[in-house]
């Protein structure tokens, strides 16, 4: 079993070295251990201080592509280095590299596709009582759109299956913590959680700039997941809002008419009406979005299908 490291960095020149010392050597079930460098256009020392480091493997990037599209490049590059397990950390150590074994046993033992190291949130001490709070609300509703059971839906410490990594797709330009979830689950993944522990902060977030920005780009990021991979479900759930008012004001409508008082009330019957007729498009659009997905999802394993092969 060859177990791949990825470690996606931009100008960590002062943080690398810390986290390359302290990877494990050997792991029990892992007969070769490789990292790789995913240079997302650092302008600094970064790639000096790996070669110094003994890395010999890496995916340099022409300029800042950002977190996701190093992440996706990486996990491209470990399946053509051969890897059977993956594990993405990252480059300021803020994960405690002794936690990855326990990463990497569930998917060693055939438990699970993916394996998501879960923080002690409320531990973490340079995280604020905002930030805290964020952080539980987040994955709280990444739990209820994703139907999983994630402790900590943006802890970027994950081991991935080749199975897994073969089938995940990345198409968020900001994060792939929360898109990678929702679609692991579509897929039939199992994806767990494990806790891990945290070492002290060496530099801050460069992800979470701002707390606004952030809440924003994570909401439109799991909107958007959940209309590709639960269209139905999502459009059904807007024609709904349209139908039940409509049908309701339909019949109100139809209880002042039979009582003989149904003139007075032609503007219900006009607002019902609209509603309906706009609940029965949605629907409609609904079941053409299912029909693309089924699409989609053909593709996505013909993609698999070549991945294997080459």
């Amino acid at each position: 079993m060859k177990l791949i490291i990825q470690i996606p960095c931009y100008n960590e020149e002062t943080t690398l070295a810390i986290t390359l010392s302290e990877l494990p050597k050997e792991i029990d079930g892992i007969d070769e251990i490789q990292i790789l460098i995913i240079d997302d256009g650092s302008t600094d020392k970064t790639l000096d201080v790996a070669k110094q480091n003994g890395v010999d493997n890496f995916v340099i990037l022409p300029n800042n592509l950002g977190l996701a599209k190093a992440f996706s490049a990486g996990l491209a590059k470990s399946l053509e280095l051969g890897a059977d397990v993956i594990v993405n950390t990252d480059a300021d150590n803020q994960y405690c590299a002794k936690d990855i074994e326990k990463l990497v046993k569930p998917i060693l033992q055939k438990q699970a596709d993916i394996v998501i190291g879960a923080r002690p949130i409320e531990k973490i001490k340079h995280f604020s009582i905002v930030k805290k709070a964020l952080q539980k609300l987040g994955s709280y509703v990444m739990r209820l759109v994703s139907s999983t059971k994630i402790a900590d839906a943006t802890s970027g410490f994950r081991a991935f299956s080749k199975n897994a990594a073969l089938q995940i797709n990345v198409f968020d330009n900001y994060t792939y913590t929360l898109e990678t979830i929702i679609q692991a689950k579509a897929k039939g993944l199992e994806i767990i959680s494990v806790p891990i522990n945290v070492n002290g902060e060496l530099r801050e977030s460069r992800l979470i700039k701002n707390v606004f920005d952030y809440i924003k780009r994570s909401t439109f990021t799991m909107i958007r997941m959940f209309i590709v991979y639960r269209p139905f479900r999502f459009f059904a759930l807007i024609g709904t809002l349209f139908l039940v008012p409509g049908i309701l004001l339909g019949l109100r409508f139809l209880y002042f008419y039979f009582n003989n008082s149904g003139s007075g009330h032609i503007q219900s019957l006009i607002f019902s009406a609209i509603l309906i007729l706009t609940g029965v498009q949605v629907a409609l659009i609904a079941v053409l979005a299912d029909l693309q997905s089924v699409n989609r999802k053909l593709l996505e394993d013909i993609q698999t299908r070549i991945k294997t092969i080459y």
